[in-house]
């Protein structure tokens, strides 16, 4: 079985292969490849059907998707490698890391499962797929796919994957689907020892939280990250948040902090991952000679000491920066953080919540003058907001 892949990075970096979700294409890592392509030699492959892949011979099992992969692997040259897969993909990293330890170096799972479920619907999908073709399952992609406010977004991924969808070859994508029924990878978690993190929308509903905690309770050391504001394509939902989850696995951030990149390119990455690139660019062009030492200032130390600090996660950061915002009645930094705060993971409800908190601790004007500039950022953003807010 030959699969249809692109490679991007320099040829001598660490190899990394990226597995697809049923109905999706090469496409679904565009937003995180270009980055992991700066570190590694990254390989995105096409289930068979799907994209450039050929939809014959079809695969019967998990283990076949996966000794494709090792084929591809072997005709690359590439003895080990990393490798990080959505759903399916994410499932095919599972066998090859439980079967061929000696293959993976490192492994992300992400909105996967080890049972997708009970075999009959999967079956029932595919003999539907094979008689009337992908048309009806490709129009309903989006809101399986995604929460219902980005599926209505005009976010072109959401276009752009619903068309990779609707060119599914039938015949491969039914093959895919039973072979999906097939998948029971619970007995065999406890084999893995490659470093393992697993990601999931709190909002998937095809490969649920829950899926995602029984891997991180099995395999052992495993890390487990829950992303607000996401469905089963979290790495295409929360782009940003899934590239910090993999660059933090795969050891680079760390790296670039000891040594690679230099502190102040490092500072730039990191101010850019919170406050944005619109808003860092903003800031560099009306930097002038008069503010330039300032703007040297807060991008070594706010942005090169502080923000890249490990003892502190990002999400918690936020939370910090947002009350002490509040304290010192910064309304134009406020909004700002409010937006970083949305990049880093925290919902609308936990935004209420520090701000509720920051009432009790600095007053309540303080706080309403807050609670109006938060609700001016979700309404920009056209995020549903709870009553509170």
């Amino acid at each position: 079985m030959k699969l249809h892949h692109h490679a991007e990075g320099p040829p001598d970096a660490p190899p990394l292969y990226l597995g697809p979700s049923l109905g999706t294409s090469l496409a679904l890592w565009d937003r995180q490849a270009p980055a992991l392509a700066r570190h590694h030699r990254v390989i995105r492959w096409d289930l068979p059907g799907h994209g450039g892949s050929p939809a014959r011979p079809l695969p019967a099992t998990l283990a076949d998707l996966g000794e494709a992969v090792l084929s591809l692997a072997d005709s690359l040259g590439h003895d080990s490698f990393a490798y990080a897969g959505v759903s399916l993909g994410g499932a095919v990293g599972t066998w090859l890391a439980a079967h061929h330890p000696d293959r993976i170096t490192s492994l992300a799972l992400l909105s996967t499962s080890a049972r997708f479920g009970e075999p009959d619907p999967w079956l029932e999908r595919a003999e539907r797929v094979r008689d009337r073709g992908v048309g009806q399952l490709a129009e309903a992609a989006r809101e399986r796919w995604f929460t219902p406010s980005f599926a209505a977004s005009a976010d072109p991924a959401v276009d752009t994957l619903t068309a990779d969808h609707r060119a599914v070859d039938p015949q491969g994508y039914a093959a895919c689907c039973e072979v999906l029924a097939t998948i029971d990878l619970r007995p065999e978690l406890t084999r893995i020892v490659a470093p393992t993190v697993i990601v999931v929308g709190r909002d998937d509903g095809p490969t649920p939280p829950p899926h995602a905690r029984e891997l991180a309770d099995a395999i052992p050391d495993a890390h487990l990250v829950e992303l607000p504001r996401a469905a089963h394509l979290a790495n295409v939902e929360q782009p940003r948040a899934v590239l910090d989850v993999l660059l933090n696995h795969l050891g680079h951030q760390k790296a670039a902090r000891r040594t690679g990149q230099s502190g102040r390119q490092n500072a730039m990455t990191v101010r850019r991952e919170v406050l944005g690139d619109a808003h860092v660019d903003r800031a560099v062009a009306r930097t002038t000679a008069f503010t330039a030492p300032f703007q040297d200032f807060i991008t070594r130390y706010a942005w090169g000491e502080i923000w890249s600090d490990e003892t502190l996660d990002r999400r918690t950061r936020s939370c910090i920066t947002l009350t002490a915002l509040v304290a010192g009645g910064h309304r134009e930094e406020l909004a700002m953080h409010v937006r970083a705060a949305l990049r880093n993971g925290l919902t609308p409800d936990e935004i209420g919540a520090v701000l509720l908190q920051a009432a009790v601790y600095c007053g309540v004007p303080a706080a309403n003058s807050a609670f109006a500039v938060a609700d001016e950022v979700l309404r920009e953003h056209n995020i549903p907001r709870g009553e509170e807010v």
